[in-house]
C-alpha cells in the first residue's frame, strides 16, 4: 500500500550481525519478503531511519526512496545476479541522453553541443574509450570496447552499490551522466538539469 497510519513512536538504529539494522520502538523493521533489514553501513542506517522518522500520522511510502532501494538490495526481487545487473546498466550506453542529438532546432543542437560535449569529452578521457553521438534515429554506434570497459567497471562495485547505480541511470536514462556523478565530476543538480536538457528547453 502507498500509504499506513504510522504505529510507532520511535526510531532508532543497533549494530547486529548482518550490518546495522532499523527499530520501530522494540519492533525490528523487515523488508516486503519478511527478512529482517540491515544495511552495511552506520551512514545509510541513519539515513533510513531518518525517513521513518520524518512521516507523520501516515507512512508514505513513496516518500522513502532510500528504504524502498535497501529493500530492492535486500529482496532482490527481480532476482538477477551482479551479472545481469551489469548488463543492465552497459545496455543504456545504446540510448544514452547524452548521445543522442537533434538537428533542429539549431538552438536546440547547440544548447546540447555545449552541455553534453564536455561530458562525453570528460567520460572517453576518464574510462579511456570512444562514446561519440548522433543525430541519427539508431543513435551512435558505440565500440564494443567501450561497453566492455564500462562492464569491468561496474563490476568493482558490489551488489549494494550496483542496485543503487542501476537506479541513478534508469532515472537519468544516462550512464554517462551517472558516472560523471559517482565520480563527482558533476553535481546531483548538474546531473537532473543535462538529463532534462530538452524538456528544459521547451520550458
Amino acid at each position: 500500500p502507498p500509504e499506513r497510519k504510522r504505529f510507532y513512536q520511535n526510531v532508532s538504529i543497533s549494530q547486529g550481525e548482518g550490518g546495522f539494522e532499523i527499530n520501530l520502538d522494540h519492533r525490528k523493521l523487515k523488508t516486503p519478503q519478511a527478512k529482517l533489514f540491515t544495511v552495511p553501513s552506520e551512514a545509510l542506517a541513519i539515513a533510513v531511519a531518518t525517513e521513518w522518522d520524518s512521516q507523520k500520522d501516515t507512512i508514505k511510502f513513496y516518500t522513502m526512496h532510500l528504504t524502498t532501494l535497501c529493500n530492492t538490495a535486500l529482496d532482490n526481487p527481480t532476482q538477477r545476479n551482479k551479472t545481469q545487473l551489469i548488463r543492465a546498466a552497459v545496455k543504456f550506453l545504446e540510448t544514452d541522453t547524452v548521445c543522442y542529438r537533434v538537428e533542429e532546432p539549431p538552438a536546440l543542437a547547440e544548447l546540447q553541443k555545449n552541455e553534453w560535449d564536455p561530458v562525453v569529452a570528460w567520460a572517453e578521457k576518464r574510462y579511456n574509450v570512444t562514446i561519440g553521438s548522433s543525430t541519427s534515429i539508431l543513435g551512435p554506434n558505440i565500440p564494443a570496447s567501450t561497453k566492455e570497459t564500462f562492464g569491468s567497471h561496474l563490476a568493482s562495485y558490489n551488489m549494494w552499490a550496483l542496485q543503487g547505480i542501476e537506479f541513478v541511470i534508469t532515472q537519468l536514462k544516462s550512464l554517462i551522466l551517472s558516472m560523471s556523478l559517482i565520480d563527482r565530476h558533476i553535481t546531483v543538480e548538474k546531473a537532473v538539469l543535462l538529463s532534462r536538457l530538452e524538456e528544459e528547453y521547451q520550458v
